[in-house]
C-alpha cells in the first residue's frame, strides 16, 4: 500500500493547509519543466497521486480506513470486494451499469434545429433554398484524433489505461469496492499528450457552411424538414446528428390561407354587383378571369376550383375563395336616386341608363374592354327606351282618339237636344235633373 503522507512529507494528523503547502514545495522541486532528471518525473506523479488523495476528505477517510482509491492493496481490515462484481453476480454485467473500461471518445453529435421564411408562393408549389448552417464539424488538423499530427496519444499513468479507478469503503457487510471514471483521463484511459490548436483535444471546431435545402410544396408555418446526418459532428469524429429546418411562411398582401385554400377580397362598383360583369384576377397560376353574376351582394363567395395550395400529403390542390365587398358611393355620386338600386332591379330603362352614363363617367382607360361593353350596354338602352316612347305615344294616341270618338257620340246622343233647349245653365240643371231621377228610382 503507497504511503502518502511519506510521499507529501507530513504526518497524519496534518491539516489540509499543511497538505497544500507540501505540495507546493515539492512541485517546485520536481516538476519537469524544473528538473529534467527521469527519476524527478516518477517522484512528481507519486507526490501528484499523494496529493489528490489527501486534499479530498472522502479519499483520505477511505485511505486512512486502509483502502487505496488507486488500486494498491487494502490494509487492516484485509482486501475488500467490488460492489459491481455483486452486481454483475446477481443481476448481469448490465446491472451494473455500462460495460467496463475505457470509454471511447467518439460520440454522436446533437441535432440543430433552424428557421428559414419562405413566402406563400414557395409554399405552393415548393421551391429549392440555399441555407447557411453554424454546426460543428470534423477538424481539418487533426481529422479528429484530437491530438497534434504525429504525436497521438499515451496510456494514462493514473488508471493504467483502464479508464477507471477502485475506491474501497466500509460498510456493514465489511469493506465495499467501488468504481468511477479516472479523473486523469475522465474515463478515456488515454492522454492526449499534445492537443490540437486547432480543436483544443475535442476532434471537431465550428463553422458556417451552405446547404440546398429542397421545400416541399404544400408547407406551412411550423412544418419541420428533417436532414439525416447534417447535425452537429460528435466529439471524436463521432456521426453527425440530424438537422431539422422549420418552415415560417410569411404573410402575402392578397391571400390568406386557410388549411390548403386562400381566400381574398375584390371590391365591385355597385353597379358593377347589380349588372354583373367579368373582372381579372392575379392567383399564383397567372391571370385568371372571374365571373360576377348579376345581383351579387357583399359577403357572397366566388370559387376558383383547384388553384390553392397543393396537398402536403396527397395529391391535388385546395381551392381560390373570393368574397365579394360592394364599395360604397363616393360623396359625387351619392346625388344619384336614391331608388337607383330598386329602379336597376325592377329594369326601368331610364334608371339603367343613368347608372351606365355614371359608371361610364368613372371608368378609366385602362379599362377598355369593360368602357366598349358599356357603350353597347348604353347603344341597345337608348334603343329600347325610343322603341318604347314610340309605343306609348302610338298607344295613347289610339286611346284618346277612342274615348274622344265615344264621348262624341254619347254627347251628341243624350245632350244635344237638352243644350239646344236649355243652353249650358240649362243643361247643368237637366243633368242634376236626371240624377235625382235616378236616385228615386233606386229607392223605389
Amino acid at each position: 500500500m503507497n504511503n502518502y503522507y511519506q510521499d507529501l512529507g507530513v504526518g497524519r494528523d496534518a491539516s489540509a493547509e499543511d497538505i497544500k503547502r507540501a505540495y507546493r514545495r515539492m512541485a517546485r522541486k520536481l516538476h519537469p519543466d524544473v528538473n529534467a532528471d527521469a527519476e524527478a518525473e516518477s517522484q512528481f506523479k507519486k507526490v501528484s497521486q499523494a496529493y489528490d488523495v489527501l486534499s479530498d476528505a472522502e479519499k483520505r477517510r477511505a485511505y486512512d480506513a486502509g483502502s487505496d482509491p488507486y488500486g494498491g492493496e487494502a490494509g487492516g481490515f484485509g482486501q475488500g470486494f467490488s460492489f459491481s462484481d455483486v452486481m454483475d453476480a446477481f443481476f448481469g454485467q448490465a446491472a451494473g451499469g455500462a460495460a467496463r473500461g475505457p470509454r471511447s471518445r467518439r460520440r454522436r453529435g446533437q441535432d440543430a434545429l433552424i428557421r428559414v421564411d419562405i413566402d406563400l408562393a414557395q409554399a405552393v408549389f415548393g421551391a429549392e433554398r440555399e441555407v447557411t448552417v453554424d454546426t460543428a464539424v470534423v477538424c481539418g488538423t487533426c481529422h479528429g484524433e484530437g491530438s497534434q499530427p504525429g504525436t497521438g496519444t499515451r496510456t494514462c499513468d493514473v488508471c493504467r489505461g483502464r479508464g477507471e479507478i477502485q475506491q474501497v469503503q466500509r460498510s456493514f457487510l465489511g469493506q465495499v469496492m467501488t468504481s468511477r471514471p479516472c479523473v486523469a483521463c475522465q474515463g478515456y484511459g488515454a492522454v492526449i499528450a499534445s492537443p490540437c490548436f486547432e480543436c483544443s483535444g475535442e476532434g471537431r471546431v465550428r463553422t458556417r457552411r451552405s446547404l440546398t435545402l429542397r421545400v416541399p410544396a404544400g408547407v406551412d408555418t411550423g412544418t419541420r424538414i428533417q436532414l439525416p446526418g447534417e447535425g452537429e459532428v460528435g466529439s471524436g469524429a463521432g456521426p453527425a446528428g440530424d438537422l431539422y429546418v422549420e418552415v415560417v411562411v410569411t404573410p402575402h398582401e392578397t391571400f390568406q390561407r386557410r388549411g390548403d385554400d386562400l381566400h381574398c377580397s375584390v371590391e365591385l362598383p355597385m353597379t358593377a354587383a347589380a349588372l354583373g360583369t367579368t373582372i381579372k384576377l392575379e392567383t399564383f397560376d397567372g391571370t385568371t378571369d372571374l365571373d360576377i353574376k348579376p345581383g351579387t351582394q357583399p359577403g357572397d363567395v366566388m370559387t376558383l376550383k383547384g388553384k390553392g395550395v397543393t396537398h402536403l400529403r396527397g395529391t391535388g390542390r385546395g381551392d381560390v375563395l373570393v368574397h365579394a365587398s360592394i364599395q360604397t358611393p363616393t360623396p359625387a355620386a351619392q346625388q344619384m336616386p336614391r331608388r337607383l338600386g330598386a329602379r336597376l332591379l325592377l329594369g326601368k330603362p331610364h334608371a339603367r341608363l343613368r347608372a351606365c352614363r355614371v359608371e361610364l363617367h368613372h371608368v378609366h382607360a385602362r379599362h377598355a374592354a369593360r368602357r366598349q361593353q358599356l357603350l353597347r350596354s348604353l347603344t341597345a338602352i337608348e334603343a329600347s327606351q325610343q322603341n318604347a316612347a314610340r309605343s306609348i305615344r302610338q298607344m295613347a294616341a289610339q286611346k284618346v282618339l277612342f274615348f274622344y270618338r265615344r264621348i262624341m257620340v254619347v254627347t251628341d246622343h243624350y245632350f244635344q237636344p237638352a243644350r239646344t233647349q236649355y243652353g249650358l245653365n240649362g243643361f247643368q240643371r237637366l243633368d242634376k235633373q236626371l240624377v235625382r231621377q235616378r236616385r228615386h228610382q233606386h229607392h223605389d
